[in-house]
């Protein structure tokens, strides 16, 4: 329960960003505490053994809803700054992203975002992205956020072609085989 109420948390403080003025200390605070919340909520519930299909599927929609919030912040600011291949590559993660979804809600009937190692690095490099765009070029940035995520996106739909089943935990395309089998949590 107690890592269901941090994620809640997140949910609240998502709708708050979008109330803040972007990069302003209000917004880093809220934005902080998100990220947190991110951390931490996961961790708890793998310590006190709380970990639930209900709690993954919680953290899944907190995340959309934070990097929702987040995005129509940022996005407007770099909108001017990024090339026009970046914006392409943006576009096609989401549309991988996107089939991932849809490939899993066909296959399991149902919504499964699987917390892969590489969705984790993904979600990282995203949430730092407002801090390192001033105080690195916004182009590198981004494009190694692209990288990642690209990766992350194509691991995941592979993911879900190759497994059997919804297998929530599986870390990496590399150990599918481990959770081939296993029961979804």
């Amino acid at each position: 329960m107690i890592p269901n109420c941090i994620t809640s948390l997140r949910i609240i403080g998502s709708a708050l960003l979008l109330l803040a003025k972007p990069f302003s200390p209000y917004f880093f605070i809220v934005y902080t505490v998100c990220g947190v919340s991110d951390v931490l909520d996961g961790f708890l519930a793998r310590a006190l053994n709380a970990e639930s299909e209900t709690g993954s599927i919680l953290d899944s929609i907190s995340d959309i809803m934070f990097y929702s919030a987040m995005l129509f912040h940022i996005v407007p600011y770099l909108i001017p700054i990024l090339p026009l291949p970046i914006w392409y590559a943006v576009t096609v993660i989401l549309a991988v992203r996107l089939c991932a979804y849809l490939i899993a809600g066909i296959k399991y009937r149902r919504f499964a975002s699987i917390h892969t190692y590489a969705n984790k690095i993904t979600g990282g490099a995203l949430f730092c992205v407002p801090y390192l765009i001033h105080i690195f070029d916004p182009i590198a940035v981004c494009s190694a956020v692209c990288i990642i995520g690209g990766y992350a996106s194509m691991e995941e739909i592979l993911i879900h072609v190759f497994s059997n089943k919804y297998s929530p935990n599986v870390k990496s395309i590399f150990l599918i085989g481990k959770f081939k089998n296993s029961d979804p949590q």
